[in-house]
């Protein structure tokens, strides 16, 4: 399967950047806050696939030592314009005496995973987050339900893809986000969540809790199918610690090369 990540682009880039919370994004990051506070311990954070640094300047504003990182020069570039005085890496660009193994609260992902195909290039991926992780700290993960590629929301339309009601978990299915200025569609992969608590398994993470926020009638916007049907789902993960431990010693930059690699 050939894959393309719609969002190394800069004309999308600049069009995402614009974007904060509106319609069906404000459903996925309405609960985030509370569910960080009630998850994490510590204030050290790392934004995996930051984009244009929405999650990244959403976690400072809520106290978190955040540095996001992402794979894309033009998102990373915008990210340093919106927010110049943030710290915004391009994954395999960063000094190894910087970043340690097992000294972060939190790493967030949110929609990262709807743009990495495999199953072997996830559980790689989530192996090294894995890493990152103090004893205690918490991965939590935000990615698209299978649902929002087949139905109407506020932000999306899929409408023009029927083929992708047909779409197996780790096949490529298409949206268009409709909060953004360009509307050409975006490739992502669709996962379901049976699949996804087996590559967790496989990863030594194991679930804590899992979260499908639904909109609420009198909330400011006209919901189409958010009332009733859930777009987003957020994962808690923690470190499974039954297993053996990884390499403590290990730096984050071998493990950044690794995830640089498997995007090459």
């Amino acid at each position: 399967m050939v894959f393309h990540n719609s969002w190394e682009d800069t004309k999308r880039a600049e069009a995402y950047a614009k974007l904060e919370f509106p319609g069906t994004y404000y459903l996925a990051y309405r609960d985030l806050q509370k569910i960080i506070f009630e998850h994490v311990q510590g204030r050290k954070a790392i934004d995996f696939g930051c984009g244009t640094g929405r999650s990244t300047r959403f976690l400072k504003r809520i106290g978190f030592n955040t540095t996001g990182v992402d794979i894309s020069k033009e998102m990373i570039n915008k990210a340093k314009e919106i927010d110049p005085e943030g710290d915004y890496r391009i994954i395999g660009e960063c000094d190894s005496n910087e970043f340690s193994c097992s000294a972060y609260d939190l790493v967030l992902s949110v929609f990262t995973f709807d743009n990495i195909p495999g199953v072997e290039r996830r559980i790689k991926i989530l192996k090294g987050l894995r890493d990152l992780l103090k004893r205690e700290g918490r991965l939590i993960m935000l990615d698209a339900t299978p649902e929002i590629y087949v139905n109407e929301w506020a932000s999306f339309s899929t409408k023009d893809f029927p083929e992708n009601r047909n779409a197996k978990s780790g096949e490529k299915v298409k949206i268009i986000t409709t909060a953004i200025e360009d509307a050409r569609p975006i490739e992502d992969i669709i996962w379901t969540d049976e699949d996804y608590k087996v590559t967790f398994k496989k990863s030594n993470f194991d679930q804590i809790k899992t979260y499908k926020p639904l909109a609420k009638e009198n909330e400011p916007y006209k919901w189409i199918n958010e009332t009733s049907k859930a777009p987003w789902i957020i994962y808690v993960l923690g470190k499974k610690w039954g297993q053996a431990k990884s390499q403590e010693e290990i730096k984050i930059f071998k493990i950044i090369l690794d995830i640089l690699f498997l995007f090459s």
